[in-house]
């Protein structure tokens, strides 16, 4: 079984909306269900869970009955930070997933994420046991201490941009997350469930990205992704 984890518990304040971010409407229709209705139509993902911001679940629920999100079958308030939610989340599915099944992390307001991304991580997942998503970086790149001076050049050519979605085998993440959660390994501000990983220790496998893949955390974004939708049509 293949099982997208929608991390969507975030506030969004810098969006300068009084919405959360995965909840703004773009063109009469919410983030977050763009991003729902990428996985529902996905032939490959088979069940859909949502970790969202508490107060909000009964109107996600809402509008996955409202759009057809079928694969929705959990939804679970969401933690204080990014690896807090993603840790319920798993935890949720101990009862529902076995070891071998493969569990797609995906952030909410990554709502263009195309379908041969999420083929692409999910593959390379069950051929080396994980999966995730990433770009090739095309502009030069310099270390600084102080913000406004170079200190180093960094080689793009050894650096690589990590989006999601991100597939891991179940069982594997679930143990590295109560691991790391009891010995306060990788659970950082920034950290997410890739750099919890590399913490612990463990080598990760690119996948296919694309720069279409955007993450909406500015009111930039928000109208970088509306001109998106009209350029599709």
């Amino acid at each position: 079984m293949n099982v997208a984890i929608i991390i969507a518990g975030g506030v969004g304040a810098r969006t300068g909306q009084h919405v959360p971010k995965q909840f703004i409407n773009v063109l009469d229709k919410p983030i977050i269900v763009y991003t729902l209705e990428q996985f529902q139509a996905s032939e490959e993902i088979d069940a859909i869970e949502v970790v969202c911001l508490s107060g909000w679940e009964e109107i996600l629920k809402a509008y996955a009955l409202q759009y057809g999100i079928a694969k929705l079958k959990w939804v679970v308030p969401g933690g204080g930070s990014s690896q807090e939610s993603i840790f319920k989340g798993l935890t949720n599915l101990q009862d529902e997933c076995t070891a071998d099944d493969v569990v797609v992390i995906h952030d909410g307001i990554r709502p263009m994420v195309e379908q041969r991304i999420i083929h692409s991580c999910i593959q390379v997942c069950k051929e080396k046991g994980n999966g995730i998503t990433a770009l090739p970086v095309y502009e030069q790149i310099f270390k600084t201490e102080d913000g406004e001076t170079t200190e180093e050049y960094v080689p793009r050519e050894k650096l690589r941009i990590l989006q999601t979605p991100q597939a891991y085998k179940f069982g594997t993440l679930l143990k590295a997350y109560q691991e790391a959660f009891e010995k306060q390994i990788g659970i950082h501000a920034s950290s997410y469930a890739n750099t919890l990983m590399t913490d612990l220790g463990n080598e990760l496998y690119f996948a296919e990205g694309s720069t279409k893949n955007i993450k909406i955390t500015t009111g930039d974004d928000i109208e970088m992704f509306k001109a998106m939708l009209l350029a599709r049509g």
